[in-house]
């Protein structure tokens, strides 16, 4: 029986599995020492995702190619694959999410790739502030906001991101800003250039530690992790909160993660720093309620960002690690972005003081 034809948008482990693509893609990998194992935490994703994944190392050229040559005739296997493209896939084939060693095969039916859908409108009129949006969840979460309507300040610590940012989004309503949340000017600037309507905040910059165990923490970890993840949360909250009084409405999302919800996601800095999150969240979401704001916290599981994790401890490494037996597939940003802004949104108007887990049923393990 001929086989079907593999496009871009099959999923990574349709191409694995297929008679044609699989020795393709095994034959790539192993021009750059990789395994098709590289590939596991994104199996589901489609093969094109590829292109993104690899921040332009893997070009759309190289995932025409491979669809040609699955497609071929003479099954295409004929061709060397080119040195450039093999590293790409291998570069591509690397999310900064940990696999577990033996990941179970999955039962049952693959299930079909998630796809965004727009909802036009969902943000007119409103003005949304989005920090760490040149990168990962935060600009996953800024790019749906200005599609749906909304005015984004967006906000990161790297110039060149958000200039491309916002090249990619011609004829969107945008105010791109580099500031640091952990700097109190940088936060004034920040409520300044939102103007005297606020009407949502994503906080959503954050960076990791070093998975280090309490005995094997720096000061110096400790201090950075808290400082970004609780102390800028925290600013950004106080700063907009005024405007959101004056106006009786308001939408707060903070960024916690699973961390927030068990022990054994990172290092004791980066999991303190996460508890304390769902602190002020819940604190804030007591206190404002009655006057019309919301504060709700999202948790996001294994996610493929820019945010990289590196082990500074054995021992961190080794319970870490053990504990990622249990991990799903990592999602993309955009399934993260989908919860931000369904919280931020008018749709979430019921929603108050929650940690929605974003994690694909880690939390349930």
């Amino acid at each position: 029986m001929t086989p079907k034809p593999l496009s871009a948008d099959d999923s990574i482990k349709t191409w694995l599995d297929h008679p044609t693509g699989g020795p393709i893609i095994r034959e790539l990998l192993a021009e750059a020492g990789q395994s098709p194992e590289v590939l596991r935490p994104v199996s589901r994703l489609a093969l094109k995702r590829l292109i993104k994944l690899s921040k332009g190392q893997f070009s759309q050229a190289m995932v025409d190619d491979l669809v040609r040559r699955a497609n071929a005739a003479d099954g295409a296997m004929d061709a060397a694959l080119d040195s450039a493209a093999a590293s790409a896939a291998a570069e591509a084939a690397s999310p900064e999410a940990a696999a577990p060693s033996e990941p179970a095969a999955p039962s049952g039916p693959e299930p079909a790739e998630w796809a965004e859908r727009i909802t036009p409108g969902r943000f007119d009129g409103k003005t949304v502030i989005v920090t760490g949006a040149g990168s990962g969840i935060g600009r996953a979460t800024a790019s749906r906001i200005a599609r749906e309507g909304g005015r984004v300040v967006a906000v990161d610590v790297s110039r060149e991101r958000l200039d491309q940012f916002v090249a990619d989004h011609p004829g969107a309503d945008i105010v791109a800003l580099t500031a640091d949340i952990t700097d109190d000017a940088g936060v004034a600037e920040i409520v300044r250039a939102a103007g005297d309507r606020i009407d949502g905040l994503a906080n959503i910059a954050g960076i990791m530690d070093d998975m280090t165990p309490v005995h094997e923490l720096t000061d110096a970890v400790w201090r950075r992790v808290f400082a970004v993840n609780v102390d800028g949360t925290m600013k950004l909250m106080r700063a907009v909160v005024p405007a959101m009084l004056a106006a009786a409405a308001g939408s707060i999302v903070n960024t916690a993660s699973e961390a927030a919800l068990r022990g054994s996601a990172a290092g004791v800095a980066y999991t303190a720093s996460k508890h304390a999150v769902v602190g002020l969240t819940k604190s804030s979401a007591f206190m404002y309620g009655p006057s019309g704001i919301r504060v709700n916290a999202v948790a996001p599981g294994p996610t493929i960002t820019n945010i990289e994790a590196s082990f500074g401890s054995p021992l961190g490494a080794d319970r870490v690690q053990t504990a990622m037996a249990v991990m799903p597939d990592p999602a993309g940003a955009d399934a993260l972005a989908a919860s931000i802004t369904f919280l931020l949104s008018d749709d979430g108007v019921n929603i108050n003081g929650v940690v929605l887990a974003s994690d694909g049923g880690w939390s349930a393990a």
